[in-house]
């Protein structure tokens, strides 16, 4: 399953290009919208999506100015109350992606990384065989946020679905009025139906497998 998600952002970039060249006319659009997926772009979120079996599994990075507000080290106590608020929204991940109740999706894994959550056991994961890689991976972004460059924020989730063939896509709607400082996000899934990707805004924040 993980080499699904892997394999997305180089499997459907040409896709994504295509359906914002297509959408967008203005200059300022076209210039966003082609810039390089994973790129570090404010206001903008990548989404990962794939769905094999019974197992659905979600990936979220995002710039943390579109969810926290700010991407300096929470030091008052208004901004900690803001990271902590973040974290624990991001920790119930259900409403934000509009999972059908149907499909029976229940969650076994959360892990959100990010040097803003950095020391304060923002992972909870059933397996932690790469513990060790991620505090060190952790440290280096701590360091690299000192020196003054951007934080992101990167939320993996993993579902057991008892009926998969319910699930018949995600609707980011509750994500965008949660954090609305995401203006768009490039969706990518891979499900049933192959594999696509999509442009996602408020106003139209469905995908489908």
């Amino acid at each position: 399953m993980r080499h699904l998600l892997l394999a997305l952002p180089f499997a459907l970039l040409p896709v994504i290009a295509h359906a914002d060249e297509h959408h967008h006319h203005d200059h300022h659009d076209h210039h966003d919208e082609h810039a390089s997926l994973g790129s570090h772009e404010h206001g903008v979120a990548q989404l990962d999506a794939a769905l094999e079996g019974t197992v659905l599994e979600i990936e979220l990075r995002s710039p943390a100015i579109n969810l926290l507000g700010f991407e300096h080290a929470a030091k008052s106590a208004e901004d900690k109350r803001k990271v902590a608020d973040t974290r624990a929204q991001l920790e119930q991940p259900d409403r934000l992606f509009g999972l059908s109740a149907e499909a029976g999706c229940k969650l076994d894994e959360a892990r959100l990384e990010s040097p803003l959550f950095a020391g304060k056991g923002h992972e909870h994961e059933h397996e932690h065989e790469h513990e060790h890689e991620h505090e060190h991976e952790h440290e280096h972004e701590h360091e690299q946020h000192d020196a003054g460059t951007h934080s992101d924020v990167h939320a993996h989730y993993r579902y057991d679905c008892s009926a998969p063939d319910a699930l018949t896509g995600l609707d980011l709607q509750a994500l965008f009025e949660a954090f609305p400082g995401t203006e768009k996000i490039q969706a990518q899934v891979i499900g049933p139906n192959g594999q696509q990707g999509k442009l996602l805004r408020a106003k139209q924040a469905q995908i489908t497998f």
